[in-house]
């Protein structure tokens, strides 16, 4: 499930008048105007192009013991590996150098002071930098910061690291590759690429209503339907029925098993599953959660499930 689809189901689980509504909306917005920004960012890539041999991952998730980071994409090339950071903010952009802060101001005035993404990649290289240490890789760490959004504009840039908009990446990803020396010893890419992929560890994400200080009793019980996006699936023989559309879905309770876990807690009862779904037969409770790989402690009512690791 991606944070844009998390977001969007709790959404619908909280009522309209609820406090943190309207910031989890603002939330969603940025997740999905994010996503955009990555994308555009992978398919202006395409145009990259280099003499030499290199490669190109997105989504890089690692960790150093408890320190996790997760980086937007990473060229590796003999010469270097660079960190593209990418945001997606609109609007006129202040750094200011005085005081380290960032902000941007959008079209009908109103500033806003933002975390500083400078500070951000200067933590990734810094990262990066001690896991190739640690891997015994002898190879520079450098960064681009690059703003997606396509109505923004630099009023001033951050000094000490290399920012761009979209269209400009891939010239400055050369300008970038060409300040290190053209001479540099024999790495074997492939290798380090297959390190990283194998070391690749997602970022577990505390629960949302643990993140955003929601009440878990505020979230609206039921089962969604994916058709009216309501929670009006209704438990009938061994399927699920909206009673809103009439369509059916025998595994309408997988997604709401999911939500649970995202939203909630990282264990589940036979009686946290049919309050939080809105049925009440524990029989059928425990059929679908033991239908479901999940690791069971405990027995009888005293049972709890969890995912696996």
């Amino acid at each position: 499930m991606t944070q844009a689809d998390a977001l969007t189901l709790l959404l619908t689980r909280l009522g309209y008048h609820h406090p943190q509504r309207q910031f989890l909306e603002r939330e969603l917005h940025w997740t999905t105007a994010g996503k955009r920004g990555e994308s555009r960012i992978q398919k202006k890539f395409n145009e990259f192009y280099f003499e030499e041999e290199f490669h190109i991952l997105w989504d890089v998730n690692l960790k150093i013991d408890n320190w996790p980071v997760q980086m937007d994409g990473l060229l590796l090339t003999k010469y270097c590996a660079i960190i593209i950071e990418s945001k997606n903010i609109s609007g006129q952009l202040h750094f200011d150098e005085q005081t380290d802060e960032f902000s941007r101001v959008n079209s009908t005035g109103e500033k806003t002071v933002m975390d500083n993404p400078k500070v951000q990649l200067n933590k990734h290289i810094r990262f990066l930098t001690q896991f190739f240490k640690l891997k015994k890789i002898n190879l520079p760490v450098t960064g681009l910061i690059v703003f997606t959004a396509k109505d923004c504009e630099f009023i001033s840039k951050p000094r000490g690291v290399a920012s761009c908009k979209t269209y400009q990446m891939i010239e400055y990803l050369l300008k970038i590759l060409l300040a290190f020396p053209q001479e540099a010893e024999t790495i074997k890419l492939a290798k380090i690429k297959k390190l990283i992929l194998t070391n690749q560890t997602p970022y577990k994400h505390p629960t949302l209503c643990a993140h955003y200080f929601i009440d878990p009793k505020d979230l609206q019980t039921g089962v969604y339907c994916r058709i009216c996006k309501t929670l009006t699936m209704q438990r009938d023989k061994r399927s699920w029925i909206c009673s809103s559309c009439g369509v059916g879905d025998a595994y309408a309770h997988l997604l709401a098993i999911q939500e649970y876990f995202t939203f909630v807690e990282t264990a589940i009862t036979n009686r946290k599953l049919r309050k939080f779904c809105g049925f009440e037969s524990r029989a059928v409770a425990t059929r679908l959660l033991r239908q479901l790989d999940l690791e069971q402690i405990g027995e009888y009512k005293a049972s709890s499930y969890y995912l696996r690791e």
